[in-house]
């Protein structure tokens, strides 16, 4: 018989391209039943799960690291149709748990408290559904850096203290940096539109960080942000033109890559159209009330508009996108770019502001930036910003920077929306909220 050290170690996913010859697997103890006789041991990889059956096993806890060497069998009733039967000896322990994991990994989905999760969470990330949603957004990061280098946008890194917040308004961490005021970046938005006047096209994939003290199902205050910048544009809407084909991009690699994820959420990977659909907000707002009655609260769209709107576009023309444009200056940050007027004069009121709504929320503000110096620095003084402080961004609009504008993807609510994920906190390895800065 070959010695186990010979056999190459197989994952449980491909089991089925072994039925009959003998395969060493290596992972987890997802599961342990013990017949007297016979000893059921499911084994969990970064794969799946494969059926182990043998005799004479001394089972130890769950999650121990375990080898097993077996031959592989069509089973009917086991997971992916293949178990394996396991050799004399072939029950290997390499690190055996000390102590009863804190959450039953196959049973969390449906009978442990949703903080409990979060607390073991270094546990419980191992269950198949709560690495399955990490999973799929590895793949949508990953098609994201894909689709934009190859449309010649170059990876930017940009800091992270700074000295004065990308967006105004209270919602900021405050450090102390030797003695100096200085924050954790709610954006980097600043540094990527410098960034355009170097490689014109610019992306940032890293965290970002919002000091509000908010519990809601969509909010984190430390998240992963997807940024994207383009100079050179006409308008918003070659902004928005890019980011559709993005997602689409996105979609249809996710359709490849994670298919098993999705069918074990119960999870669909919708279809990006070839026009997203596009509403100015007043018109977007006029129409919730008009068609569902609901008074829109605010200068935006609150989260009751936000669901109903994209219930009609999905109703109307089968979309799950809607983009809503034209935000007012009130509901936009100093550097969006002001509107045009029908007689080419610019607005006072409305700007080239956009956000974008999948399945009810929204995953993405972006827009037109302003790209002359001195509209830029009446925008500050409007929004009653500190000219000084933003000195450092302002300069650069001295240089001729071209037309330019982007948008920001939060990546866990994105993920949320795909998979159906309730509460975003569960699409983050270690999220971080208001309650919360373990584990």
């Amino acid at each position: 018989m070959t010695s186990p050290h010979s056999l190459p170690r197989t994952f449980t996913r491909d089991l089925h391209q072994h039925d009959g010859e003998r395969v060493r697997l290596q992972g987890f103890l997802h599961a342990r039943r013990d017949l007297g006789g016979v000893q059921f041991a499911v084994l969990r990889d970064v794969t799946g799960i494969a059926q182990c059956v043998g005799s004479a096993i001394t089972l130890p806890l769950p999650e121990s690291s375990i080898e097993i060497t077996g031959t592989v069998k069509a089973h009917k009733k086991a997971p992916g149709g293949f178990e394996v039967q396991i050799d004399e000896g072939g029950f290997k322990v390499l690190s055996a748990s000390t102590e009863a994991p804190p959450v039953e990994i196959p049973k969390m989905e449906w009978n442990v408290n949703p903080e409990t999760m979060l607390d073991y969470r270094y546990v419980s990330l191992r269950g198949l559904r709560e690495r399955a949603a990490l999973r799929v957004q590895s793949e949508l990061v990953y098609a994201f850096h894909t689709y934009l280098r190859a449309q010649g946008f170059t990876e930017i890194s940009t800091p992270k203290i700074v000295s004065a917040g990308a967006e105004g308004g209270a919602n900021l961490f405050k450090l102390d940096y030797f003695g100096e005021q200085a924050y954790l970046a709610q954006s980097p938005q600043l540094y990527k539109q410098i960034m355009v006047g170097v490689f014109e096209r610019v992306y940032e994939v890293a965290p970002v960080y919002r000091a509000e003290e908010h519990a809601t199902s969509r909010h984190l205050n430390e998240y992963l942000s997807l940024d994207v910048e383009l100079g050179f544009i006409d308008s918003e809407e070659d902004v928005m033109n890019v980011e559709q084909e993005l997602l689409r991009a996105v979609m249809e690699h996710l359709k490849v890559n994670c298919a098993a994820e999705f069918e074990l959420l119960g999870a669909t990977i919708p279809d990006v159209p070839a026009q997203i659909p596009r509403i100015p907000l007043l018109e977007a707002r006029q129409l919730v009330t008009d068609k569902y009655q609901h008074q829109v609260g605010g200068k935006d769209l609150d989260p009751e508009a936000e669901r109903l709107l994209s219930q009609h576009y999905a109703e109307t023309t089968g979309s799950e996108f809607v983009f809503v444009t034209k935000y007012p200056r009130a509901a936009r940050p100093f550097y969006t770019h002001a509107d045009h007027n029908a007689d080419g004069t610019l607005s006072d009121t409305l700007t080239r502001g956009f956000d974008l709504l999948f399945r009810g929320i929204e995953i993405t503000s972006g827009g037109q930036r302003i790209h002359e110096y001195q509209m830029l620095l009446a925008s500050i003084t409007a929004y009653n910003m500190n000219p000084e402080a933003l000195a450092g961004y302002s300069e650069v609009f001295k240089f001729g920077m071209p037309p330019h504008g982007g948008f920001a993807i939060g990546a866990e609510r994105l993920t949320a929306k795909l998979l159906g994920i309730a509460n975003v906190r569960y699409a983050r390895a270690f999220p971080r909220d208001r309650h919360r800065l373990t584990p």
